[in-house]
Order: structure tokens, then sequence, then C-alpha cells
């Protein structure tokens, strides 16, 4: 049986806390509209209660991956050993929340802090990097958990910016359960065209997120999707495919302002959802 793409929506389309009341909006958001999966930002993972969570899931029929980013107190490329272990504890805590609600996926900027760097990473911060990346797949990969650092731009990583550069990153990493994750947002930004990333991690690519150029409606600003989803044809991936937008209607507390998301750029959650549903789909 040939294994099929699944689709999920970003939770903060719908919410931008996990409070009971803002999990149910977004869970159920996410299964009217029609994914097979959300996505849950873990940016505190111990504010996430499993049990509520699992339990929303399986009311309504779908379930999760996590996506994260690190912070400056929480930055394993850091020559700080405190700072090395406290972004330990948050991935590990991460990773027993996904495994807890059933999770098989963690994707992100798990590997650096998310934000603008003053300058390059040198050697130590890059090999700090590698090291917590081992640790947090072996970790991972005793729960069954495959782990998808995310390709993101210069402003918000000095480690990895290209598809080119994250293959080389994981191969430093050497484990079966890590890949490439890449984002068409930043693909945009840093790619030369949206077909060649795709087409060199290959079988290596573990997890996409979709996201417009300025975040709104697909197909509304400069994203050259259709070349995008043909090479996801061309290399038969049948991985998760993430919708990804932001708009200061549905406001996450920290990440909101780390992603710089300022602008309205939709008030309708359901109608957003449901248009990127049917735009991905109509290309794959």
């Amino acid at each position: 049986m040939t294994k099929k793409i699944q689709f999920g929506g970003h939770a903060l389309v719908w919410a931008g806390d996990w409070t009971p009341t803002d999990a149910r909006k977004a869970i159920s958001g996410a299964a009217y509209a029609g994914y097979d999966y959300i996505e849950i930002a873990l940016l505190d993972p111990w504010k996430v209660d499993t049990k509520m969570t699992k339990d929303l899931l399986d009311e309504y029929g779908i379930y999760a991956t996590s996506s994260l980013g690190l912070s400056p107190k929480t930055d394993v490329t850091s020559t700080d050993p405190s700072i090395i272990a406290a972004g330990d504890e948050l991935l590990r805590k991460a990773t027993d929340v996904v495994a807890a609600i059933g999770g098989k996926d963690m994707c992100g900027v798990l590997y650096s802090n998310l934000g603008k760097y003053p300058g390059p990473a040198s050697k130590e911060n890059r090999a700090n990097s590698v090291a917590a990346m081992q640790r947090q797949a072996d970790y991972a990969g005793e729960r069954g958990i495959n782990v998808s650092l995310e390709v993101v731009n210069r402003y918000e990583t000095n480690i990895i910016n290209t598809g080119e550069e994250g293959l080389a990153f994981i191969d430093e990493i050497d484990r079966k359960n890590v890949f490439v994750h890449l984002d068409t947002y930043h693909m945009n930004i840093e790619e030369d065209g949206m077909a060649k990333a795709v087409e060199i991690c290959g079988d290596r690519l573990g997890y996409v997120h979709i996201g417009e150029s300025h975040r709104g409606y697909l197909g509304s600003g400069n994203v050259d999707f259709d070349t995008f989803f043909a090479a996801l044809k061309k290399i038969n991936y049948a991985g998760p495919v993430a919708f990804e937008s932001f708009s200061s209607a549905v406001v996450d507390p920290a990440l909101s302002n780390t992603l710089c998301v300022w602008r309205n750029l939709w008030s309708d959650s359901d109608d957003l959802a449901k248009h990127a549903l049917a735009y991905m789909k109509e290309r794959i």
C-alpha cells in the first residue's frame, strides 16, 4: 500500500495558548478543516496537560506532532555548560510530552536559539549543537520518535540556512532518526529556487512546513508553490506536511514576538485553514 502524505495545521492558526479551552479550539479546528494532525508548539512543555491533550486528540480523531525553538537560556550551541544543560532538559521534557500524547515526530529549531545571532557560529558552537542533537536523537529514538531539524533563514539561526547545509549537519549527527525539515517561507529567502533543496534531501527529508512569503493565505505572496510541490512529487515524498501561518489575530506570548508577527494577515482561522488544505491538495 502506497504511503500518503499526511496534512497538518500549526496550532497557532487557531489558538495562542494551550489551556483546555484553547487546546479544544485548535484541535477541533484542525479536525473540522479536514487535517490529519495538528502541530503543537512546545516552547514550554511543562504547561501542556498531556492527558487532556490526548483525550481531545482521540475525541476529534486526529494526531499530533510537535515543534519548538530554543531561547538564549536554552541554546545548546552555547559555550556555557549550564545553558546547554537547560537546553537538554527542555528537549527531553518536550520529547516526553510528544511520547505521552502518542506523537512520532518532533521538528523545528531544536539545535540553536531561534533568533538573530551577532556573528557566525564558531567550531565550538557547532560542535556543541551536534553533540546535543546526538543526545536528543538517542533520547527520542528510544521512544520511537523522529527528529527533523528545521532549516531557517539567517535571521533565525547561524547554524543551517539551506537544505544543503541541513544535510551536512545531519551527516555530522549521524543518527537514523534525524532528518531535514524544510519550510517554504525560509526557502523563499535562502534557497536557489524551490526545487533544489527538496531534490538533494530526497529520502532524508522528514518534515515540511508550508508557509507563504508574508505568512498569510497561500497563493497571495511570492512563494513558487507549484515548483515546490512538483519537487515533492519527484522525490515521492510521503511524510508530514504542515500548514504554518501567523497573524496578530492569534498571539502566542513568546513565539509571536520572536517571529515578529506584527501584522494582522488574517482573522478567520477556519477559512484560512480550509483554503490552505485545498490549496496544498490541489498541488500534490
